[in-house]
C-alpha cells in the first residue's frame, strides 16, 4: 500500500505539456508546434514508465525539464549543416558529392530570387524551356548536338533506354551488368524502362561478332555501361567504342553510353588520372552518352544527357521526361558552375570540384604546414601530430582504381585511441570528418579548401585542448 501511496506521489510530480512548453517559452523555434508537442509527450510518457516500473526517482520535474532541453534544442537545430571533409575523398556521396564554392552558390540564389525566368522568354513573354538555360553551354562544351537535363544519372539512363528502346531489345556486354551505391542495377533499370535486355559475351570477354550476332529487327539499341565503381584486370577484352560504333552505324542501331562520371575537364596537366571526356564518346560515334552533373563536372545532383538531335528530341517529348526534370535551383547552379569552363583546359577556381581534384600535393604542403604552425606546440608532442604524404581516391565511383597524391595531418596519441578523437573532431562547433589508418587517426588536405585553414586551426586547438 505504501508502495503504490508514493508511486501515485511521484506520478503527480510529473509536469504537464503546458508546464513544459512555458518553461521554454520563447526558445522552442524551428520545428513545427505538433513535433514539439510529440516530443514532450514521449518524455513525460518515458519518465510515466521509469515511475511505474518501480524505480526511484529523484527530482522527477526538474529530470523531465532538463530532458527536454536536450532533446527540444536538437529538434529546433537544423539537420543538414556544414562539415569539413577531411576523409581525402573529393566527390564523396555522403557529404552530397562534389563541392560547390559560395560564389557559385550566392550568384545562382541571386539568378532565382524572388522569382526567375525559368521557362519564360522575357523578349518576347512567350513560355520559354528550362532546359534552354544550359543546352547551349552544354552542346558547347561536350560537341554535342543536342543535351537534355534532368534529376540524376540514374534518371537519364532510365529516361534514354524509354524513349529509343521501349519494348524492344537493348543489348549489353555481361562484362557492363554494372551495381552501384543504393542498389543500382543496370539490369533492373533496363527492366524498368521496359526494354528487354539481351546478353552478349562474358563476364571478362566480349567481342564484336557477339554484338553483331544478336542484333535482330527486334533490337532498339546497344547500351555500353562505364564500370565506374571497378575493373575487371587479367585475361579480359572490350570491344573499342569506334568498332561498336561503325557496327551501329552499319545496322543502323543507336549506340548509348552510361558514362557514369563523365569529365568534361582536361586533367592532364595535373595530379590527377587522364579520364576520356564526354566529347572524346561522342566523336567516336556514340549517339546518345547520360553522366553525372555532380561529379567530375564540379555542378549539382543532375543527369545531363547529350548525343544526336533526333535522338533527344524523343527523350524531351517523354512524358517521363516532366517526372524527371530538374528543378529552377539546380538549373540555376549547373548554369555557373558550366560558366567556369572557358574550356576543357581553362576552367575557373569557381568550380570548387576540380580545383579541389586538380590542386598539387606542393600545395596541401603549405597548407598542412600552416595549420600545424598555428596548433599548439603541446598538442603536438602530446598526440604525435604529423604531415605526411598519402593517396586518396576522387570518390563517387568516378576514377576507381585510380590513386591522386595527397597530404595528411596524423595522430598517434598515447591518451586518446583513433576512434575517440574521430568522434572528438566530429561533435566539434564544425565536424571535421576524417578516417582511421594503421591504427593513427588520419585528417586529410585534399578536399578541404584553403579558406578553411583558420577554422581547421580554430577546431585542432578546440578539440585538442
Amino acid at each position: 500500500m505504501n508502495q503504490s501511496k508514493g508511486m501515485q506521489e511521484a506520478l503527480q510530480q510529473l509536469p504537464s505539456v503546458d508546464d513544459v512548453l512555458q518553461r521554454f517559452e520563447g526558445k522552442l523555434k524551428g520545428a513545427p508546434h505538433k513535433l514539439i508537442i510529440k516530443t514532450i509527450r514521449s518524455i513525460i510518457q518515458l519518465q510515466r514508465e521509469h515511475i511505474l516500473s518501480g524505480e526511484k526517482l529523484i527530482d522527477i520535474q526538474n529530470s523531465v525539464y532538463v530532458a527536454a532541453e536536450t532533446e527540444l534544442t536538437q529538434l529546433c537545430q537544423p539537420n543538414l549543416k556544414p562539415v569539413i571533409n577531411g576523409t581525402g575523398i573529393v566527390l564523396h556521396t555522403g557529404l552530397g558529392r562534389a563541392p560547390i564554392s559560395k560564389e557559385v552558390l550566392q550568384q545562382a540564389i541571386e539568378s532565382i530570387y524572388p522569382y526567375t525566368n525559368i521557362e519564360l522568354q522575357v523578349n518576347s513573354g512567350k513560355r520559354g524551356e528550362r532546359n534552354h538555360h544550359v543546352e547551349t553551354l552544354i552542346n558547347s562544351l561536350t560537341s554535342s548536338e543536342s543535351s537534355l537535363i534532368v534529376n540524376n544519372n540514374a534518371a537519364a539512363v532510365l529516361l534514354m533506354l524509354n524513349s529509343v528502346a521501349e519494348g524492344k531489345d537493348v543489348i549489353i556486354s555481361r562484362g557492363q551488368q554494372i551495381e552501384i551505391g543504393g542498389s543500382f542495377r543496370i539490369p533492373d533499370v533496363i527492366e524498368k524502362s521496359a526494354c528487354n535486355m539481351v546478353e552478349v559475351g562474358a563476364t571478362n570477354k566480349t567481342h564484336l561478332k557477339d554484338y553483331e550476332s544478336a542484333i535482330n529487327k527486334n533490337t532498339g539499341a546497344i547500351l555500353v555501361a562505364h564500370t565506374s565503381n571497378y575493373k575487371v584486370i587479367g585475361f579480359t577484352k572490350d570491344v573499342e567504342l569506334t568498332e561498336l560504333s561503325a557496327l551501329a552505324k552499319r545496322k543502323r542501331v543507336p549506340l548509348l553510353v552510361d558514362l557514369g562520371s563523365g569529365a568534361i575537364a582536361d586533367f592532364s596537366n595535373s595530379d590527377m588520372p587522364s579520364r576520356a571526356t564526354v566529347s572524346s564518346y561522342l566523336k567516336a560515334g556514340v549517339h546518345a552518352v547520360c553522366f553525372s552533373g555532380d561529379k567530375l563536372l564540379g555542378g549539382p545532383q543532375a543527369g545531363i544527357i547529350c548525343g544526336k538531335k533526333s535522338l533527344l528530341k524523343k527523350m524531351h517529348q517523354n512524358g517521363l521526361y516532366r517526372a524527371l526534370r530538374c528543378d529552377k535551383l539546380t538549373f540555376a547552379i549547373l548554369e555557373k558552375v558550366l560558366r567556369t569552363y572557358s574550356s576543357p583546359k581553362d576552367i575557373t577556381t569557381n568550380n570548387l570540384a576540380v580545383q579541389l581534384l586538380s590542386r598539387d600535393r606542393s600545395d596541401l604542403v603549405k597548407m598542412g604546414k600552416s595549420i600545424l604552425a598555428k596548433v599548439e606546440k603541446s598538442h603536438i608532442e602530446k598526440h604525435q601530430i604529423k604531415l605526411v604524404e598519402s593517396k586518396v581516391e576522387a570518390g563517387s565511383g568516378s576514377l576507381p582504381t585510380e590513386k591522386i597524391p595527397s597530404m595528411a595531418i596524423t595522430f598517434s596519441s598515447s591518451s586518446l585511441k583513433p576512434a575517440e578523437l574521430s568522434a572528438l573532431f566530429r561533435m566539434s562547433s564544425l565536424p571535421i570528418l576524417g578516417y582511421i589508418h594503421a591504427n593513427e587517426f588520419r585528417i586529410d588536405l585534399k578536399a578541404i579548401p584553403s579558406d578553411l585553414t583558420q577554422v581547421c586551426i580554430e577546431t585542432f586547438n578546440e578539440v585538442l585542448r
